[in-house]
């Protein structure tokens, strides 16, 4: 088997799962608890609160652990806009792209379903990018809050995020981004980011599933989404996950420490691999932005093809991948960000995603790419030999 679905999650780490061990065994109290066990588990859930603020830049008080990438977003996208519109009643917009994960979509719906607010989307252009002048047109005195994500989780788009902040800053609007995908390959320093907020996950880093943390500014407000005993600091209740806070940090100070070298080699093995897909099925269409694209992501479609029947076959071959977000799995709407980068509704149902794990190698890429020339061959009845 040949995974190529990190985009999707990624296998928990050696050096994460021993990490986090001892807080599952002996150091297992309740961080909140006055006595030794529980200042044990203290400590360890604070050290990791720092050592992901070091990776971001921030101060560690600015760190909230969340249960993973979606309810950082929903904590970052609804807390941010309804402590705004506390302080403030004129600011009932909220302003997202038209390509975010739906962790930030359903957020800013919810609002507006529940509690009147107004979502202004801002557009994209045909690779998927959106340039600080729409963000500019959208965002103004009425806006709680802006996000647009890092890099996209379906096509690997990369976004200008510190000219957006800028943008947003400008206008005197919070900015927050999801960096779930951006985690591990794309610098994450808010300082130099310009970002209000920003989102990660644990489960695309090599950390298990359930964890993951929101950076916001101490500036900022946020009003918390689950009420119960303070912890967090207020800004989310509930007994602290010690050990997976522990392997989120661990997996981040891994992944930033190997990203120098990761990220090139990865991008030099994906573009690699486009070019062998290009070459054997040329009906394929690449998605997404050429030059602004993550390390490890490549995304085609397949015009009047099944998408589908060409990922059961790939599996047949042992090609794992998909066919985007797997979040929209098991729908069968297109995806809205292929629809937001003006491909066709009966196209955007072809797309095949691949998205390249750190142990991935030129060896397993040539292989993928005869696999698809195959699976292209054997759902279209085109052979090319």
């Amino acid at each position: 088997m040949i995974y190529l679905d990190a985009a999707g999650t990624t296998p928990v780490r050696r050096e994460v799962l021993e990490a986090m061990w001892p807080y599952l065994t002996g150091d297992f109290g309740n961080p909140s608890s006055h006595h030794e066990l529980g200042e044990r588990a203290r400590d360890g859930l604070e050290a990791a609160r720092a050592d992901v603020a070091r990776v971001l830049g921030c101060r560690p008080g600015e760190v909230t652990f969340t249960s993973g990438g979606t309810e950082a977003d929903n904590l970052a996208v609804k807390g941010i806009a309804l402590a705004r519109r506390a302080a403030d009643p004129r600011r009932t917009r909220i302003a997202v792209s038209a390509v975010e994960h739906p962790a930030v979509l359903e957020s800013a719906r919810s609002l507006a379903r529940l509690h009147g607010f107004v979502v202004d989307v801002v557009p994209v252009d045909a690779a998927g990018r959106v340039s600080p002048e729409a963000l500019a047109a959208v965002v103004g005195p009425e806006t709680a809050v802006a996000s647009v994500m890092y890099a996209n989780n379906e096509v690997g788009t990369i976004q200008p995020i510190a000219e957006l902040a800028a943008a947003a800053r400008a206008a005197k609007v919070p900015f927050h981004t999801d960096a779930v995908q951006a985690a591990g390959v794309l610098p994450l320093d808010v300082r130099s980011l310009g970002v209000d907020a920003l989102s990660i996950s644990g489960h695309k880093l090599g950390a298990p599933k359930g964890i993951g943390a929101l950076y916001v500014a101490g500036r900022v407000s946020i009003e918390p989404l689950v009420d119960g005993g303070g912890q967090e600091r207020g800004a989310r209740s509930g007994t602290e996950n010690v050990a997976g806070a522990i392997a989120l940090a661990t997996a981040l100070r891994l992944a930033e420490s190997e990203r120098p070298t990761a990220a090139p080699r990865l991008a030099e093995l994906r573009h690699g691999f486009v070019q062998r897909v290009l070459e054997l099925v040329p009906e394929a269409l690449l998605t997404g932005d050429d030059a602004h694209r993550l390390p490890g992501s490549a995304s085609f479609c397949f015009p009047r093809v099944s998408g589908e029947s060409i990922l059961l076959e790939l599996e047949r071959r042992g090609i794992i991948c998909s066919s985007g977000s797997a979040c929209a799995a098991g729908s069968s709407d297109p995806s809205h960000v292929l629809l937001a980068l003006g491909i066709d509704p009966e196209t955007a149902q072809t797309a095949v995603r691949f998205t390249l794990p750190a142990t991935v190698t030129a060896e397993d890429l040539d292989a993928a790419a005869r696999a698809l020339e195959e699976a292209y061959a054997a759902v279209t009845g085109i052979a090319r030999r």
